[in-house]
């Protein structure tokens, strides 16, 4: 762990020495088993609470398949927890004047077979943005199984790599570092990376 220096804010050096190593997650499929057994749900209850299929809740608790952001947004509003809570078995702070600092390579990893998110600002719950750092690593439309559509607004902001961002109702559009995109949440969209090496975005999602 790097030493704080002269001129480092006292605040960060704090975060340094109590933040989680890097490298940890929560495990999604074993947090998704607790809220079912708190509830006292099976799996087809809950595929009724979050319009998901008893057989891909199955799926995700044995850890054999990584869901889309669309999945576990449904999960959830079904669940009626912040998307974060979904990542953390403790929730964190929900009072005004709040605020989190996240350090470089820190976060919550959720992997997907196209993307591999970084949630950002985990301790807050109920925030009315989700902020993450996003490697893309589909390389072409075939990757997706199916495109990610969902409620709210997003806006992507490139800051390695290139992309193609893609959406219904509009023409592809080759985002390089420094370019970004805001959008409509319900339209279908997908992005993948056209640079040798995976893009890098930010990406933003309202709740």
């Amino acid at each position: 762990m790097p030493p704080r220096t002269a001129d480092e804010p006292e605040i960060l050096g704090a975060v340094r020495q109590s933040k989680r190593p890097r490298t940890e997650g929560f495990h999604l499929g074993r947090r998704l088993h607790q809220l079912r057994r708190e509830r006292g749900m099976t799996l087809e209850d809950a595929g009724r609470l979050t319009s998901l299929a008893a057989s891909t809740l199955s799926k995700i608790e044995n850890d054999q398949m990584s869901p889309t952001f669309d999945v576990v947004q449904k999960l959830a509003l079904g669940f009626d927890i912040d998307i974060t809570e979904l990542f953390a078995s403790n929730t964190g702070q929900d009072a005004a004047g709040r605020r989190s600092i996240t350090l470089a390579g820190a976060g919550r990893p959720m992997e997907t077979p196209v993307y591999n998110h970084r949630l950002i600002a985990v301790e807050l719950k109920h925030k009315k943005i989700l902020p993450f750092v996003t490697t893309i690593k589909a390389r072409s439309l075939e990757d997706f199984k199916t495109w990610s559509q969902h409620s709210g607004e997003e806006f992507l902001y490139v800051l390695e790599g290139e992309i193609c961002f893609q959406t219904e109702h509009y023409e592809p559009a080759i985002l390089g570092v420094g370019d970004s995109v805001y959008i409509d949440s319900s339209m279908q969209h997908a992005a993948y990376s056209t640079s040798e090496q995976d893009a890098v975005v930010l990406w933003v999602n309202t709740g």
